[in-house]
C-alpha cells in the first residue's frame, strides 16, 4: 500500500515536470548555452604574467624573485606544485628544499620563464656573485582550460537551482492551492509524500546533469582523469543534499513570493562564494571558511578534484561526508517542521 502511494505520487510529480515544456527545456538547455557561452568568452590567449610556484624559503640573492612580471605562489609540498605545473596552472616551480627547478616541456610560458631564470643565474655567475645551484626537472601534461574548470560549477549551479526551486517552490504552491490539505485527508503520510517528491526531483536533476555533461563533452572534450562512478556518486549525493535544503524551506511556507525571496537569499551567496565561475584562491580566509558551509562548494570542489586531478574516493571523502551530514540535518529539520496546511 505504501509503495503504491509512493509510486503514484512519484509518477504524478515526474509527469507534471515533463509536461511543463517551458520549465523542462529551460532546465535542460540553459546550462548548455551557459557552458558554450563562457567557453567562447574565455577562450582567448594565455595571460602574459608568469605564475611561479615556490617550495621552501627562497634565497635573498635570487634575481627572478624580484621579477615584476611574475607572481609567486607558495606551496607546502612539491607534489601539489608539480601537479599544478603539469596542468599548466603555473609556469615554473622553484623547489629550494631539493635544489631543483621544474618546467613543463609543453608550456611556452614555462620555457620562457626557464630561459629568464637560467640567464639571470648565468649573469650572476659571470659577475662573480653568489648564485644558488638549481638542477632542472622536466614534466609534461595537458593544459587545463577554463572550460574544464568551469563545467563542474555550471552543472552544480543548475543542480542547485533545479533542486531548491523544483522542490521548495512546488510544495509551497501545493500548500497555497490546497493540494496538501486534500492529501492530509488521505492515508498518505507526510514522509511518503515528501520522499516521492524528493525521489522524482532526484531522477530529473540527475538525468539533466548527465545530459548536460555528455552533450557538451561531445564538442568540448573535457579533461576527465578520475572515475565516472565517483563523479556520479558525488553528483547524486550533492543533488540529495540540495533537495533536502529545498524541503526545509518548503516545510511551512505558504506564500510563493516569500519562498522565492528566501530561496534567492540562499542561492545568491552560494553562487558568489562557492567558486562556480572564479576561484576563491587568494580571497580573504573568512570567505573561504563561509563557503565550506555551502553544499555547492563541496560538489564543485569534489567534481574538480575528480575531473582535473584524478582524485579517488579517499581524496573526495571529506566532501562526501559533509554532503551526507548536511543531508541528514536538512531532512531532520524539514521533517520536524513540515505541515500539510
Amino acid at each position: 500500500m505504501v509503495f503504491k502511494q509512493f509510486a503514484a505520487m512519484f509518477k504524478a510529480r515526474t509527469m507534471e515536470f515533463v509536461r511543463d515544456r517551458g520549465t523542462f527545456f529551460w532546465n535542460l538547455l540553459f546550462p548548455f548555452f551557459l557552458v558554450f557561452g563562457l567557453a567562447f568568452a574565455f577562450s582567448g590567449g594565455e595571460e602574459k604574467i608568469f605564475k611561479i610556484g615556490v617550495v621552501g624559503t627562497a634565497p635573498s640573492n635570487l634575481p627572478i624573485m624580484s621579477l615584476e612580471q611574475a607572481s609567486f605562489i607558495p606551496y607546502a609540498g612539491t607534489g601539489e606544485a608539480i601537479r599544478k605545473l603539469e596542468r599548466h596552472q603555473i609556469d615554473l616551480v622553484l623547489d629550494f628544499g631539493t635544489g631543483e627547478f621544474a618546467v613543463n616541456a609543453e608550456s611556452s610560458k614555462g620555457r620562457l620563464a626557464k630561459t629568464i631564470l637560467l640567464a639571470q643565474l648565468a649573469a650572476d655567475t659571470s659577475a662573480g656573485l653568489p648564485a644558488p645551484a638549481l638542477t632542472e626537472r622536466t614534466v609534461t601534461g595537458r593544459a587545463t582550460r577554463y572550460v574544464d574548470w568551469l563545467v563542474p560549477g555550471v552543472i552544480g549551479m543548475n543542480m542547485m537551482m533545479s533542486s531548491l526551486f523544483g522542490v521548495g517552490y512546488v510544495i509551497v504552491r501545493y500548500r497555497k492551492n490546497g493540494v496538501l490539505k486534500r492529501f492530509k485527508a488521505t492515508p498518505v503520510s507526510a514522509l511518503n509524500f515528501v520522499s516521492a517528491q524528493a525521489a522524482s526531483r532526484l531522477l530529473i536533476v540527475l538525468l539533466t546533469a548527465i545530459a548536460v555533461f555528455g552533450g557538451t563533452n561531445l564538442f568540448l572534450h573535457f579533461v576527465m582523469r578520475g572515475s565516472y562512478l565517483n563523479l556520479l556518486l558525488l553528483t547524486t549525493l550533492g543533488i540529495l543534499c540540495m533537495i533536502s535544503l529545498g524541503l526545509v524551506f518548503a516545510s511551512r511556507m505558504r506564500s510563493e513570493e516569500m519562498a522565492g525571496g528566501l530561496l534567492n537569499l540562499v542561492t545568491f551567496p552560494m553562487l558568489a562564494l562557492s567558486g562556480v565561475f572564479f576561484s576563491l584562491e587568494g580571497s580573504p580566509p573568512i570567505l573561504r571558511t563561509i563557503s565550506w558551509a555551502f553544499p555547492l562548494t563541496h560538489f564543485t570542489e569534489g567534481a574538480r578534484k575528480i575531473m582535473i586531478d584524478g582524485a579517488g574516493l579517499l581524496q573526495i571523502a571529506p566532501h562526501l561526508l559533509v554532503l551526507g551530514g548536511l543531508t541528514v540535518v536538512f531532512l531532520a529539520v524539514a521533517s520536524a517542521l513540515f505541515k500539510w496546511e
